[in-house]
Parts: structure tokens; C-alpha cells; sequence
């Protein structure tokens, strides 16, 4: 009896020790928060390689050191507050809606959760925060990365709000979703990867299953989540790039140059060669990996502090 006991399976055990929801959703936002201070530079120098199409940055570094030397340093912190708000409320709906959905996919039975249940999980949760917080939040940062200088009076775009009142104002209130189609794509597929990755990782590297009460080192997250937060920018590269473009071309001259994804692609592709797919690839690696071992560091411990205080103290 005693052997049965001590072999049990953690994961068999999650229906009785599901951490709520709202929990994953408050871990998130922190994760966010933090993640949003400490990446936002690569965030502008991404974007602007992905809309330089005359060839005007010879890379990451020409890039970054080209932005601060014109512009100042400042500018590398250019769309930080949407980015910030962005990453805070992203992160919460996609914790939180992720928890909804692995609950409602778990085996009523035995309470475990299959490996296509969490990638569909994750893909759902990537869906839902592409519509209703990635594509506008993201619409006004590009819209305001894009714009060269510091000096308030020259640029179109005074902050984010009066942006977003511009967009709405001169090209309508679905202005705000433009390339919500290469987003929703560029999403679900990414927090499918991840989500199921994620706990792949802590389960072969660490040994660690949710609802288990064992509360990660920071070092150890920040491997997974690093590890976890790899394959989706390279599978979903032209999917970025296309929301990019598409969200950065304003609609008040009349004609726009990218009708939507599949047109976006191919003009692309023929007019710039399939490389240009991938523009800004290695920032996004540089940005999305890092940025999620930073998140899952924050999360973790917070999710772990949970488990430990409400699952694993009451076992004792």
C-alpha cells in the first residue's frame, strides 16, 4: 500500500490539485511586466528592420546603434507603454484562458491531460489573445516604432492614445485589427509550440509536474521557457512579417500597397526574394526565448508559491 502510494503519478493527480485559472492569469501579468522593461529595445530594432526596405540597417547592431545616435537612447524605449499594457494583459489572457481550456479538455476520469489536449489548449489560448489584445496593442506600437525622431510636434503620432484615436478617426474602427489573419496564425501556432514544449522541458530536465508542490529555481524556468519559446519564430517568421507590414501601412491616402496575408506573400516574395520572409528572424530570437525565460522565471514562482502553500502544505 505504502509502495502504491509513493510511486503515484503527480500528473494523475491534478484533478484534485488544479491551480485555479485566475492564478496563472496574475502570474502571467507579472511575467509580463517584467519581461516588457527588459526586451522592449530589440522589440523596436525587430520592427524596424522588418519595414526597412531600401536597406538602410545593416543589421541588429547598425540598427540599434543607428536609432540611438539620431534619435537617442530614449528611442529605443519607443512604444514601451502599449508594449508593457500589451504584455501585462496578453499574458493573463493567455495563462488564464490556457488553464480554462486544459480544464475543460481534461480526461473527466483520471484528470490528466493529453499531449493533444494541451497543444490545442495553447493553440486556443494563441487565438484569442490575437483578437482581442495582440492585434490592436500591436497595430499602435508598430504604428509608433515606425516613426523616425523624437520631437512631438514633427511626429504623426503623439502617444498611444491619441494614435489609436488617429487610426479609428482616419481609417475606421477596424483599423485597429489590420493583419489580424497572419496574427491569429503567427499566435495560435506559437502558444501551441510552447505550451506543450514548456511542460515537456520541466518534466524530462526537471521533474517537475504541475500541482506537485516543487517550486522551481528561477535558472531552472528560464531554461525551459527559453528552450520552449525557440521554434516558434522560425515556423512562423513570415506570418510576423506580413503583420508587420500589413499593420504599418495606414489606410488615410486611400490605396494601401498589401491587401491581406496571401497578397502580402507574394508581393513580398516577388519583390523582395523569400529571405525578406524572414526579415528580423534573429531579433525575434533574440527577443521572444529570452523574453519568455524571463516570464516563465516570474510565473513559476509564483504558480510554485501556490502549490506549495495550498497543495503542498495541506498534504502534510
Amino acid at each position: 500500500m505504502k509502495d502504491s502510494q509513493a510511486n503515484r503519478n503527480p500528473q494523475a493527480e491534478s484533478k484534485k490539485t488544479t491551480i485555479p485559472p485566475y492564478m496563472k492569469a496574475i502570474s502571467g501579468s507579472f511575467g509580463g511586466i517584467v519581461e516588457a522593461c527588459c526586451l522592449q529595445p530589440i522589440d523596436v530594432i525587430k520592427t524596424r528592420l522588418q519595414l526597412d526596405r531600401m536597406g538602410n540597417y545593416k543589421g541588429i547592431v547598425h540598427c540599434g546603434a543607428t536609432v540611438s545616435s539620431t534619435e537617442g537612447v530614449r528611442a529605443l524605449w519607443k512604444g514601451l507603454t502599449p508594449f508593457a499594457t500589451h504584455l501585462t494583459l496578453k499574458y493573463a489572457l493567455r495563462m488564464g484562458s490556457n488553464a480554462m481550456l486544459q480544464s475543460a479538455f481534461k480526461d473527466s476520469d483520471t484528470g490528466t491531460l493529453s499531449n493533444k489536449a494541451r497543444f490545442l489548449s495553447g493553440f486556443g489560448a494563441g487565438v484569442l489573445e490575437a483578437l482581442v489584445i495582440v492585434t490592436p496593442f500591436e497595430v499602435v506600437k508598430i504604428r509608433l516604432q515606425q516613426q523616425r525622431g523624437l520631437s512631438r510636434e514633427l511626429l504623426k503620432y503623439k502617444g498611444p492614445i491619441h494614435c489609436a484615436h488617429t487610426i479609428i478617426r482616419q481609417e475606421g474602427l477596424f483599423g485597429l485589427w489590420a493583419g489580424a489573419a497572419p496574427t491569429v496564425m503567427r499566435n495560435g501556432t506559437n502558444q501551441a509550440a510552447m505550451f506543450t514544449a514548456k511542460n515537456a522541458f520541466d518534466v524530462v530536465l526537471w521533474k517537475k509536474h504541475e500541482g506537485d508542490g516543487k517550486v522551481l529555481q528561477p535558472w531552472q524556468s528560464m531554461i525551459s521557457g527559453f528552450l520552449a519559446g525557440t521554434a516558434g519564430p522560425v515556423c512562423t517568421g513570415p506570418f510576423d512579417v506580413v503583420k508587420t507590414r500589413l499593420m504599418a501601412q495606414s489606410r488615410d491616402g486611400g490605396e494601401v500597397k498589401y491587401k491581406g496575408l496571401v497578397h502580402a506573400i507574394r508581393t513580398i516574395y516577388a519583390e523582395e526574394g523569400l529571405r525578406a520572409l524572414w526579415k528580423g528572424l534573429l531579433p525575434r530570437l533574440m527577443r521572444i526565448p529570452p523574453g519568455q525565460a524571463i516570464m516563465w522565471a516570474v510565473a513559476d514562482q509564483i504558480i510554485g508559491l501556490y502549490e506549495r502553500r495550498y497543495f503542498h502544505s495541506a498534504a502534510l
